[in-house]
């Protein structure tokens, strides 16, 4: 029997982050922050706008916490405002010190989860899903594992009712590819899909109106001796690099039969149209590099494109540090296939698929032998897992990498930031160095030949989450290996979807989308590129009735050779395409049909 949920004691987690379309790099590659407009990252403002509500229904009270320098209490005020406006009163707590200066996401964590002890037990908790500038996706998990509470990422749709004895949350979570149902025991740590509701948003005058009374400013002291900042922090930061793709920005003029007999010339000039004429033999997967080292990859159920990608790596790491590879996970069965992508050994965990619990497993395994990397996948459940992993060991973890290398013996993981402007080599002061990879980022090597012994380990299942269905409506795998894209914006419905079919597939292309159009539910989710999308390197991007906003160029900053189709010509796409063709699309995507088919 569903029993009504008694009023909730809710903790919101926000961040302040540059706006994107304001960002600009220096002469030495570095971001320039005088006169930069700051703003609250776009998923805590559906952390506020949730906890609001959930307020607004079931009663209780709300708190807003944010970590940052001064100027970071402005976010606290926009929350406290929108609160306000709908009846709910909020305070605020606003954790402010240099001590913690130079924080990565476990010291961030470790901060935050100090701050919600303090201030004594919380329902629910929420925080944003990720920050968009920096798109690691840990903080939340890390979290809940210091706090040792149960956690759902990506939560689309929420309801909390009480139980016999208990309260749960009944959710709905937007996965990489899919949705996952689930029932989480309170209390808990949640994050926020972009989707779950409206953004919380005031203007600048709202925000002055709030009371200096109803935000509380923290020292590092109140929340103990530490460390905090950067002494607490496993990662540190090396050379970076401007990640920056030069255009051509080569505008057509003409009929679009002109327009698009250039257009081919141009394309077959730069071998844009042979799929395969960048791709290189990248060589097989090394034979085991022996030695004490012990390498693990965490192996996800259903993600064989990048379980290979992170074994062949982890492989050719192996090598250079001297030691082999375990590839462990859930239902792990074919180990002739692990061992031909580059697993010396498997260890199979039994009992339980439930990120927690498979956390708990694999942070035994790295303790019990000493393990010295660990990659994971950087999906919604590869998150979860590395975040409570690296709490569980202490270790330094580097979110979302899209490169590995090793330099004096120490793992070095290269990660995008800045909304991909630059890369940053980042490595690990402990013994256990961590990353979550994303798909798409390393190359798939040729198979060996090889074996590999399998052990089973029975998991403890914590049973805080439950999960009632699982559900894919597209795969992750598809846009990471696609080398031809057609790109398509809110102008194109999905009835006018079958007028690209021709030129789909003439090029062998995979459908790509804005986020509007996966707002709408046009295409999945998976197929969103941009900031708070998916990141992509084909060979040819084709941007068909893209207005070409910054948050969706990112996205494409990777991609060989960009052209762009729009009927503006003062559209901002063209500033990020190669070869811009004016016009309505129809004529030209037929038109460029019927070149290249011919």
């Amino acid at each position: 029997m569903t029993h009504p949920a008694p009023a909730l004691r809710i903790a919101v987690l926000v961040k302040q982050i540059p706006k994107f379309e304001e960002m600009r790099l220096g002469p030495d590659g570095r971001l320039v922050r005088a006169g930069l407009e700051l703003e609250m990252n776009a998923y805590c403002r559906r952390a506020v706008a949730k906890a609001v509500e959930l307020v607004a229904e079931l009663g209780g009270s709300c708190t807003v916490v944010t970590l940052g320098p001064p100027p970071a209490v402005d976010v606290l005020r926009e929350a406290i405002a929108w609160a306000e406006a709908r009846g709910v009163r909020m305070r605020g707590l606003h954790l402010c010190d240099p001590a913690h200066a130079g924080s990565d996401t476990l010291a961030t964590a470790r901060a935050l989860a100090a701050v919600l002890r303090l201030e004594g037990s919380f329902d629910l908790v929420l925080v944003g899903r990720n920050s968009v500038d920096a798109d690691t996706g840990q903080v939340g998990p890390q979290v809940a594992a210091l706090l040792d509470l149960p956690f759902a990422s990506g939560v689309r749709e929420i309801a909390v009712h009480g139980g016999e004895g208990s309260v749960a949350a009944e959710v709905r979570c937007e996965h990489d590819d899919g949705w996952v149902q689930a029932r989480v025991a309170l209390p808990a740590v949640l994050s926020t899909a972009e989707r779950l509701t409206a953004p919380c948003k005031v203007d600048a005058v709202g925000r002055e109106g709030v009371a200096h009374g109803r935000i509380r400013r923290l020292t590092a002291a109140e929340l103990g001796p530490g460390p905090w900042g950067e002494a607490a922090s496993p990662t540190r930061v090396g050379a970076t690099r401007v990640h920056e793709i030069v255009r051509e920005k080569r505008m057509l003029v003409g009929t679009a039969a002109e327009q698009v007999a250039e257009a081919v010339a141009l394309l077959r000039e730069r071998g844009a149209l042979d799929p395969d004429a960048a791709a290189s033999d990248v060589g097989a997967v090394p034979p085991s590099g022996g030695g004490s080292a012990r390498l693990g990859v965490v192996v996800e159920p259903g993600r064989s494109h990048l379980t290979r990608e992170m074994l062949g790596a982890a492989a050719g790491l192996a090598v250079e540090l001297g030691g082999t590879v375990t590839a462990i996970g859930p239902q792990v069965t074919d180990a002739w296939t692990l061992a031909s992508w580059g697993a010396d050994a498997v260890t199979r965990l039994t009992g339980s698929s439930i990120e927690e619990d498979i956390a708990a497993g694999v942070a035994a395994w790295a303790g019990a032998n000493d393990a010295s990397v660990l990659l994971v996948p950087s999906t919604a459940w590869g998150r979860e897992v590395a975040a409570r992993v690296a709490v569980d060991r202490g270790a330094g973890l580097v979110g979302d990498a899209m490169g590995l290398a090793v330099a004096d013996g120490r793992l070095v993981a290269w990660k995008p930031a800045f909304g991909g402007q630059l890369v940053a080599a980042i490595t690990s002061a402990t013994s256990l160095q961590m990353a979550t990879v994303r798909a798409g980022a390393l190359p798939r090597l040729r198979e060996r030949a090889g074996r590999a012994p399998v052990t089973s380990v029975a998991l403890a299942p914590r049973g805080r989450v439950t999960v009632r269905h699982r559900e894919r409506d597209d795969d992750i795998d598809v846009l990471a290996e696609a080398r031809m894209v057609i790109g398509v914006g809110a102008g194109l419905p999905p009835g006018d979807h079958e007028l690209l079919q021709p030129l789909v597939s003439v090029l062998g292309a995979e459908l790509a989308a804005t986020r509007k159009v996966t707002d709408k539910g046009w295409l999945p989710r998976a197929r969103q590129v941009g900031i708070t999308g998916r990141s992509i390197a084909p060979h040819l991007y084709v941007a068909v009735g893209i207005s070409g906003k910054f948050n969706h160029a990112v996205g494409i900053r990777r991609a060989g050779t960009v052209v762009a189709i729009n009927s503006d010509p003062a559209a901002a796409i063209f500033g990020f395409a190669d070869i811009g063709l004016v016009g309505d699309w129809r004529d030209i995507v037929s038109a460029l049909s019927a070149a290249l088919t011919g």
